[in-house]
């Protein structure tokens, strides 16, 4: 994995992506794709990179339908 990916997934953790999703989308070259355009679009916009994470993050949690508090089984 390349730096800008390993800071992408890294940054994702601080808001509280589950690596198990993480995962997921960081296997699938179509979705990895559409994650990094989307962070870079945000940041183009005039967000910092933790602003863009914590963006993204919420899309994911609202796209998912799941709360970020939520424990998963394979996360313990």
């Amino acid at each position: 994995m390349d730096s800008k990916r390993l800071s992408l997934f890294q940054r994702l953790r601080d808001f509280k992506i589950p690596s198990t999703i993480l995962d997921a989308i960081f296997e699938n070259d179509e979705d990895l794709k559409i994650l990094e355009n989307a962070f870079d679009a945000l940041v183009k916009d005039g967000f910092k990179e933790d602003e863009a994470a914590e963006e993204i993050s919420k899309m994911i949690f609202n796209e998912l339908d799941i709360e970020p508090d939520q424990s998963f089984d394979v996360e313990k």
